[in-house]
């Protein structure tokens, strides 16, 4: 619903003001940091552990502790900031070239390069899952060992850069098994702000995802339509890009399908807009009517919807 918070749409007390302060201005936007994300497939079917009935495709979502500066309590995919080392530095690589992704993901080869890194690394530090093989045309089994377990603790700690990490185990990225999915930038009036790529990529064979990340609380393989209808009930708090990205999956039958889906998917960069009608404030996000909400100038703060699981680990 545009007007009230009648589903589990993240919406910070503090939004008003800023949009007030833009429109008059006396807030200057920030410049949005780059950063990737990823959706992890795997295709649903006994014994997967994934939550909610019927059969199709699940994500890896993990829920963002509630103590979180930014988007506390929503639930997200695993992602991050770019790396600015992985700009300059030539990384082991495989799939399509760092011309072709830089065509698709809009920006230039060394961009395209830290972009994709990012999406990789970042799915290694919070899931524990690796995109990257000894070949082209091979990918890492088990990466639960200690020593792995060390390496990734270095790439969080940014004490080691990917293409070390790569280079250190002789391997060489997956760009691949990789599809580019969406892309969305923070809104100007946010004081934290993102240019963000969304990826999907199928679970590797071998591999399993774990809670890696010191920001979540919780994380689940849930199918997109029960992702999406725990939103719809205002269970499940998300932002508009996880909503957005969630429902265009739900039409992809299998993993594969989705991969093979990513390169007809529009990358023109999705950026929300507000207004001030009479007072009210009216934002909206271009293409994706559902979000739009009507602030009335003296409306209460938004209430943070409640999980039903009780936010046990998964």
């Amino acid at each position: 619903m545009a007007n009230g918070q009648a589903n589990g749409q993240w919406y910070p007390p503090e939004w008003p003001d800023r949009i007030r302060a833009l429109a008059a201005g006396t807030l200057t936007p920030v410049t949005p940091k780059r950063a990737a994300t990823v959706m992890l497939l795997k295709d649903t079917g006994s014994g997967t552990g994934a939550t909610g009935s019927g059969s199709g495709t699940a994500v890896h979502m993990l829920r963002r502790r509630t103590s979180m500066a930014f988007a506390g309590g929503a639930y997200a995919y695993p992602g991050g900031g770019v790396d600015p080392r992985d700009d300059d530095r030539a990384v082991g690589w495989a799939g399509p070239t760092r011309a072709w992704w830089a065509d698709r993901l809009g920006v230039d080869e060394a961009g395209a390069q830290a972009i994709v890194c990012a999406a990789v690394r970042e799915t290694y530090e919070e899931a524990g899952v690796l995109l990257a093989g000894p070949t082209g045309d091979s990918v890492v089994g088990d990466t639960t060992g200690a020593d792995w377990e060390a390496d990734r603790a270095a790439l969080v700690d940014r004490e080691l850069s990917f293409a070390e990490f790569l280079d250190r185990r002789g391997l060489v990225l997956r760009s691949d098994l990789l599809g580019a999915w969406a892309r969305w930038i923070t809104p100007e009036f946010e004081s934290r702000r993102y240019d963000t790529w969304f990826f999907v990529a199928a679970l590797p064979e071998g591999q399993r995802t774990r809670n890696a990340s010191t920001e979540a609380d919780r994380t689940v393989w849930i199918t997109p339509a029960d992702a999406t209808a725990g939103y719809d009930k205002g269970e499940l708090l998300m932002m508009p890009p996880t909503v957005a990205t969630l429902r265009g999956l739900a039409g992809c039958a299998t993993a594969a399908e989705a991969l093979a889906s990513a390169p007809g998917r529009d990358m023109s960069p999705v950026l929300a807009r507000a207004r001030l009608v009479e007072g009210e404030i009216v934002l909206s996000w271009p293409g994706h009517e559902e979000f739009t909400k009507h602030v009335p100038s003296t409306a209460p703060s938004p209430t943070t919807p409640t999980d039903p699981s009780g936010g046990a680990p998964e």
